[in-house]
């Protein structure tokens, strides 16, 4: 182990976006080590939500935030330059500290609520506003914008998609730290840094051994959910209007 500095890489999404594909991007660099959802545990815990493989969850992680910081902040292994942290917006419950975090580098990758909508709705049957995180985002990108020691970033998942080595060379550029071109593949299959959660949730990142090409999808949304997406409308075109250019 060391305690040299090390890059410390919040990546901010909501669910069902590129996140995990993201991860996989990360954690094949050669200098990266990876960590999934730390907050889970904690945010189960807290709200009492009956996600599936909750028990799963509840053995494998802290329930405490102050014990899951304190995980963050700990030396790593031996090579480690660059912490990919995927975080899941949601998970950020109003009581946590976010102080602790400033010294990190954040990056929010976001998606149309359209989208996230319709694909969250096929694997979850209680999307609102609070599941989707967009609301979350954009307080956490207001809070990192004024306390964190660099200006956050903004990525759009379907950016990445269209032209993944551009888009994520631009990504280490603001991040400050080199590109590797490890970065645009990875083995297909399970990864040690993988939450249990996976089994679930992460069947099609598990068969892929790169960023899927983008496809236009037009979705179907109820009445619902339509007025859903123009209520997190706002916050998306708020965050989009501060992205990376493709």
């Amino acid at each position: 182990m060391n305690n040299w500095p090390l890059t410390r890489l919040s990546m901010w999404s909501g669910p069902r976006n590129i996140s995990t594909a993201m991860m996989r991007s990360f954690g094949n660099r050669p200098d990266c080590s990876a960590i999934d959802e730390p907050f889970y545990a904690h945010y189960l815990k807290s709200t009492g939500l009956q996600h599936p493989m909750r028990d799963a969850i509840l053995k494998t992680q802290p329930h405490r935030w102050q014990d899951v910081q304190s995980q963050l902040d700990a030396p790593h292994p031996h090579g480690t330059e660059v912490l990919y942290l995927k975080h899941m917006t949601q998970h950020m419950l109003p009581h946590i500290d976010l102080s602790q975090m400033a010294s990190h580098t954040h990056c929010f990758l976001i998606r149309d609520p359209r989208l996230v909508i319709a694909s969250f709705s096929k694997k979850w049957d209680q999307v609102d506003a609070e599941a989707t995180g967009f609301r979350q985002q954009l307080r956490l990108f207001e809070y990192f914008g004024k306390h964190a020691k660099t200006k956050p970033v903004i990525v759009e998942g379907e950016d990445i998609q269209k032209s993944p080595k551009n888009m994520l060379q631009k990504l280490c550029k603001a991040c400050d730290i080199d590109f590797y071109d490890h970065m645009l593949g990875w083995p297909s299959g399970r990864r040690p840094e993988d939450g249990v959660w996976g089994s679930h949730w992460y069947n099609a990142v598990e068969a892929s051994t790169g960023f899927a090409d983008y496809v236009h999808k037009d979705v179907y949304l109820t009445k619902e959910q339509t007025a859903l997406a123009k209520e997190l409308e706002p916050i998306y075109l708020e965050l989009k209007s501060e992205k990376l250019a493709l």
